[in-house]
């Protein structure tokens, strides 16, 4: 049943239970184990009891998956949204204390990046996945995703100088309404490209 159970969830909401991108899915991953686990050491859970804990499981994963899809507000709560540690190279200590990155840390995923001073960096994004994204000076391939699943990123917006007037403008030259008309909008070397949900 268990194995069941995963196997729907898994053909429901995608494929990011396996490789999980936030907190959420992660959590998601071990509680499911131990609802399983749970049956499995426990004599006295009944196979109806398993069932309908299962089910609930479920219906709250997907409710939480369906709200987090069409509210972003939601969304930045639950999954939380990348955080600007470095812009136009300077570091924000407060934004780095909050979220629990030391000095030395940050300098040691510089590093890893083959970057070993922070003024070269234009700008330095902590994802949601704990993944330091950075982005130097004079780089100009970098993908900037603008709009996801229909929101805008403001975080990149203004990382770029822009604002969300500036995007739905863009936006309706290239002959969308607005902007949750837009499944993915890049930046790339100063140019907007859209994917949208649908073909015009």
């Amino acid at each position: 049943m268990g194995i069941l159970c995963l196997i729907l969830q898994i053909n429901l909401l995608g494929k990011g239970n396996l490789a999980p991108i936030t907190a959420m899915d992660q959590v998601q991953n071990y509680v499911l184990g131990g609802i399983i686990g749970g049956v499995i050491y426990n004599n006295d859970i009944t196979i109806l009891q398993f069932i309908m804990v299962l089910l609930i499981w479920t219906l709250l994963v997907l409710s939480l998956k369906f709200l987090k899809e069409h509210n972003r507000y939601i969304k930045n709560i639950i999954d939380g949204r990348p955080k600007v540690l470095i812009k136009n190279g300077q570091v924000d200590v407060n934004q780095c204390l909050r979220c629990g990155v030391s000095a030395s840390e940050l300098m040691f995923r510089l590093r890893a990046h083959g970057i070993y001073e922070v003024s070269k960096v234009k700008s330095g994004l902590l994802e949601q996945n704990g993944q330091l994204v950075v982005i130097e000076y004079g780089d100009e391939n970098i993908r900037y995703p603008i709009i996801v699943d229909g929101q805008p990123n403001i975080d990149v917006l203004e990382l770029i100088d822009k604002n969300v007037d500036w995007l739905r403008a863009e936006i309706q030259k290239k002959g969308f309404k607005d902007i949750n008309d837009i499944y993915l909008g890049e930046y790339l070397a100063s140019r907007l490209h859209l994917t949208p949900y649908k073909k015009n």
